[in-house]
Order: C-alpha cells, then structure tokens, then sequence
C-alpha cells in the first residue's frame, strides 16, 4: 500500500475528490438514482448511499485512532448491507445532501487525530490492521472508483494523473500473490513505465499497454479493456477474476 504521505495533504485530496462526487450528485434527478449502476445488483442510488456510509465508517476508524477505542466500520455486515438498502431509495436531493454532511462529518474527525496517533494501527472491514494514516488512501479510492460507478459523465480518464499512479502500484502490489490472475506487464503509454504483474504459478508474460487511468479500469472491472493493445499481438485480451 502506498506509504506515508502527510495527513493533511492526503485529507486535501480526498476533499476535492468529494468535492467532484457531490457536483455530480446534485444533478442527479430520483429517476436517475433508480436507474441501474454498473455495479450488479445496485442502482446509482446504492452507490451513492455506499459511498456516504463509508464515509461514517472510516469517521469509525477515526475515532479510533484519535482515541485508542476500538470502533469498527459498521456494527454488522447486516447492518452494512441494510443501510445501503435502506438509503438507496431515497429522493435525491436527500442523498445528495447526505453525502456533504458524511464528509463532513468525516473531516471533523479527521482533525481530532493526534499528528503522533497516525501510525497507531485500526482494522477494516475483513479484518485486515492499517495504520491510521491509510484511512486517507481507503477513503480516496471509494469516491474516485465509485463516483465512476455512478455512470453519470465521470469516466477513469478524468481520474486525477497523480493518484491513478499510486492506486495502480498498490493494486498490482496486492495482486502479487492472486494465482487467479495471469502473469502480466502492463506498459504505461502515458507515463512510460512498465509495472509487472508477478502472482504466483503464473507462467507465460502478456504485455497489455495503454494509459493508466484505462488499464486500472480494465483491472478493477471498470471497463472492458477496449482501447488497450496486447502483445503478443495474436494473443486475445486475457479474461479477469472478478474484482473483490
């Protein structure tokens, strides 16, 4: 994961990345909200309640930190499941209006950790311990990923250059040891770097090239991978486990 950057520009970036989410949120209609996500099973109403509740879980993990209490995300994966539910149904201008007070809500918390509690360490959903300065990194990948999952004119390629890069090292990083993914090379065509893909038992190299933003799409399921180049050139375009 990617390492420590200071809090307080890391809490920067998650701001105009919520900033961006929310404009595309008050233009959202009730009939839009309704209407499917690219996420199965969720409408774009499920989305943007997700990505609200996240924001109160990771405000848990705050407290956390600031306080040495230990608070979990949510009370229960039920519980997790039913607040989107509930949520996702609502009008509008309610969860557009949720979404400001969530981050809100978010920050203030943000602001009470200690500078010498942000390595001080707090468990994510599934158990998985990160020092409290990660909490920055979780929260700006929800809003950049789902805010394209909206499907509502934000697409990868407005996805910020700078935090493309890092999300795509960590994610080829956390896939080291996945045997479910081909071994693969992807070529940055437009930051001209090559990042190895290496899981174990994996075999024959693939070289997928293309921009950043559209190889992390293609990684993540994002999209379909059109646009992207292959090589060896007679070698289809590999298929991928779903992203979890």
């Amino acid at each position: 994961m990617t390492s420590y950057r200071d809090p307080t520009s890391s809490l920067a970036e998650v701001d105009g990345a919520t900033a961006r989410v929310i404009a595309t949120a008050r233009q959202l209609t009730d009939a839009d909200l309704a209407e499917p996500s690219p996420l199965p099973l969720w409408t774009r109403g499920h989305v943007l309640t997700h990505i609200a509740r996240n924001a109160d879980a990771l405000r848990n993990l705050l407290i956390w930190a600031a306080t040495g209490v230990e608070t979990p995300m949510y009370a229960s994966p039920e519980a997790r499941h039913d607040d989107i539910n509930a949520g996702a149904v609502r009008p509008a201008a309610e969860q557009a209006a949720d979404v400001v007070d969530s981050a809100a809500r978010f920050a203030e918390a943000a602001q009470q950790v200690p500078e010498a509690n942000w390595s001080n360490q707090v468990q994510m959903r599934g158990g998985l311990m990160i020092p409290a300065w990660e909490i920055f990194v979780r929260r700006l990948n929800e809003v950049e990923i789902h805010h394209v999952d909206l499907d509502a004119g934000y697409t990868p390629a407005h996805w910020p250059p700078g935090w493309v890069s890092r999300a795509l090292s960590d994610i080829t990083d956390g896939l080291a040891t996945r045997e479910d993914y081909p071994h693969l090379v992807l070529h940055c065509e437009d930051t001209d770097r090559d990042i190895e893909v290496r899981p174990t038992g994996s075999d024959a190299t693939i070289t997928i090239s293309g921009p950043e933003p559209a190889l992390m799409a293609w990684l993540i399921g994002r999209s379909t991978g059109d646009g992207l180049t292959v090589e060896p050139h007679d070698t289809p375009l590999p298929a991928l486990p779903k992203w979890s």
